[in-house]
């Protein structure tokens, strides 16, 4: 091993990473969040190449060839629900990640950039959710993705350019198809390690950030006693992944047909990492949630710049409020967005039962 260390002249990485370390206090469990999602896309690079071998991205193929793989591939019903269940996990991860450097307020200088890449690492994650719901071609992805890609034309002058760049026509059709195939196998990856090689270094480079008011109560070697515990978090996430998809297999519905155009159904919606959004819409007009979310994205970008009392090392309530505020709002209104789902689904089966069976013979 030493030799092959010195032939790939790995010498002084190892020694820098063996002199790393990482401060220990009571907030430290949230360190392990960042290897956790780090853990969790490579999940998705893995049993994406796997899928990748048997799916093909055509309205008269994609719906098919996933009921090949969850039928007739070995194997191929688990690969594809834990694909799909790590694709949660891994937005919920970062999600939890993004508030835990919130609320210690390791966002302060010199590490804003981290949180800034940080950021655009979850848009990304978000955005590989978005991409690859439509790729089964099964009815309720057909119709969720017909209204995401509708909310974009209420952008002012580029609106209509972005819809339509993004379905590749002006409905959704094979050609959104094959853009968003490109996009989630081969655009999007290529920023997302980009970004995480960046966001990977930048916090090699800087090390931990711990809160102001933190109790340092020594350090740990991240090598290897760190990355031990690290690796034991990793294998506990493989083994729910693992249970959650036997368990509970992700459903495939029935194939959207083009050529015999059909209503949505009933409380169709979007994954639950977009159901704040879906329900906001309800609220108020496209074009104003599309500015407010805006202006709420580079606020919250801004953050460490803004916060002028954690700069100075100093307690700053006001931001926490402000994530706790947020943390509220979402919570709130994707619940409220549930509730509503389940009305309609509800309503629809009483409409449903109370229309007369005019077929039956008199």
């Amino acid at each position: 091993m030493s030799a092959l260390i010195d032939l790939l002249h790995l010498r002084e990485p190892v020694e820098a990473l063996k002199a790393k370390s990482v401060p220990r206090h009571r907030s430290a469990f949230w360190y392990y969040l960042g290897g956790l999602a780090l853990f969790f896309f490579c999940v998705q690079i893995v049993t994406g190449v796997l899928l990748l071998m048997y799916y093909r991205p055509t309205p008269e193929a994609a719906h098919q060839s996933v009921e090949m793989i969850v039928r007739e591939v070995p194997f191929g019903s688990m690969i594809r629900s834990v694909h799909s269940w790590a694709a949660n996990a891994l937005i919920a991860t970062v999600f939890l990640h993004m508030f835990s450097v919130f609320f210690m307020k390791t966002y302060r200088s010199p590490r804003a950039i981290l949180w800034v890449t940080g950021i655009v690492l979850l848009l990304l994650m978000l955005g590989f959710g978005f991409t690859g719901y439509l790729l089964p071609w099964d009815s309720t992805a057909y119709f969720a993705t017909r209204i995401g890609t509708e909310i974009p034309r209420t952008i002012p002058i580029l609106g209509d350019t972005i819809a339509s760049w993004l379905r590749g026509s002006k409905e959704v059709t094979g050609a959104t198809l094959t853009r968003l195939f490109g996009l989630h196998v081969a655009i999007l990856p290529l920023i997302a390690l980009g970004f995480a090689s960046v966001h990977i270094a930048i916090t090699a480079l800087l090390g931990s950030g711990t809160p102001r008011t933190a109790e340092i109560k020594g350090e740990t070697r991240f090598l290897p006693d760190y990355l031990f515990g690290e690796s034991i978090l990793w294998l506990i996430g493989l083994a729910v992944l693992l249970a959650v998809a036997v368990l509970f297999p992700w459903n495939l519905g029935p194939a959207y047909d083009l050529t015999k155009p059909s209503e949505p159904p009933a409380g169709v919606h979007p994954e639950w990492y977009f159901m704040f959004l879906y329900q906001s819409l309800k609220y108020v007009p496209e074009w104003s949630a599309v500015l407010i979310y805006t202006i709420v994205l580079l606020f919250w970008t801004a953050v460490p710049w803004l916060d002028r009392n954690a700069r100075r090392g100093k307690r700053s309530p006001v931001f926490t409020w402000i994530g706790i505020l947020a943390i509220a709002g979402i919570a709130t209104l994707t619940t409220l967005a549930y509730f509503s789902v389940a009305q309609e689904q509800a309503d629809a089966r009483t409409e449903q039962t109370s229309v007369p069976d005019t077929t039956a013979p008199h």
